[in-house]
């Protein structure tokens, strides 16, 4: 009796087989995936989140199970509104192991995007998502985990990123990333950016650049507390990453940050600012 039982089975499963082979079923999942890869290029991206889901329901091969995880959070983040789960969502997809660079690095950065978004709605518990990037193995995503955090108004906080940017710094060649690390090392640690050599000129041998000059003095002791040196070139770059808000502040105060940049640049005098309330004077020069 047993033996008529399996029999019939067995055959059951050859004809299931037969009639719907593992290469037909790979080939519809490829066809399925193209569509649905071309909706998100589209930036049809709730259609793509709900076919992406009934295809996930499907339980396709591990092939395009893995990347249909890392779209599925793609769509959630450029949907607006559902950080927290497009987060969990490429936590999910980088949990899987998947080989590839590209997507993998997208993830770790779309990561720290996400976790910035979040905390700066309130929810700080996401703050070690970006301050556990600091020591990735993928220098890509320290240097974007360490640029991202230095622009937190948590001085603490944002104090983090400055051991990543002194080895960018110390290391990296682009010169884009060398600009925006020092940029951020302003913001954080301008103290450590002033003993910072410049890599660019010292190998090219080229004449000593102009410089801005920085100095904090106490008013009292006028001895100084701060006391910077940048080239011209990142004065500009610095005055480029001050936001409109704070532009307009300034202006509200009577301080043109614009204006005063180009007027030293033309005349070299020393700017002065005193802020008896605080006890300090701060002098401003280009040589």
């Amino acid at each position: 009796m047993r033996k008529r039982v399996i029999i019939p089975a067995l055959i059951a499963v050859v004809l299931s087989a037969l009639a719907f082979p593992a290469w037909a079923q790979t080939e519809s999942e490829e066809r399925n995936f193209r569509e649905i890869k071309l909706l998100i290029f589209d930036e049809s991206f709730a259609e793509a989140l709900a076919r992406l889901d009934a295809f996930l329901k499907s339980e396709p091969s591990e092939s395009f199970l893995v990347p249909a995880l890392y779209y599925r959070a793609k769509c959630l983040e450029k949907i607006g509104g559902r950080e927290e789960e497009a987060l969990r969502g490429y936590q999910k997809y980088l949990g899987r192991g998947d080989r590839n660079k590209s997507l993998s690095s997208d993830a770790e950065a779309s990561i720290i995007d996400l976790s910035m978004k979040l905390y700066e709605k309130g929810d700080r518990s996401f703050l070690p998502e970006i301050e556990d990037r600091l020591t990735h193995p993928e220098k890509d995503v320290r240097y974007f985990a360490a640029l991202r955090l230095s622009s937190l108004k948590e001085k603490k906080a944002a104090a983090k990123s400055a051991p990543v940017l002194k080895k960018m710094l110390a290391e990296e060649k682009d010169a884009e990333l060398l600009d925006r690390a020092k940029i951020a090392l302003l913001r954080v640690e301008p103290e450590a950016l002033a003993a910072v050599p410049d890599r660019h000129t010292e190998r090219s041998g080229e004449r000593r650049a102009r410089f801005l000059h920085i100095q904090i003095l106490d008013l009292g002791t006028n001895k100084a507390e701060l006391s910077l040196n940048l080239p011209i070139g990142l004065a500009d770059l610095a005055l480029a990453a001050i936001s409109q808000d704070d532009k307009d502040l300034m202006m509200e105060k009577g301080y043109d940050i614009s204006r005063i940049v180009k007027d030293l640049k033309s005349t070299g005098t020393i700017l002065e600012i005193k802020d008896e309330k605080e006890g300090k004077i701060i002098k401003v020069w280009i040589d």
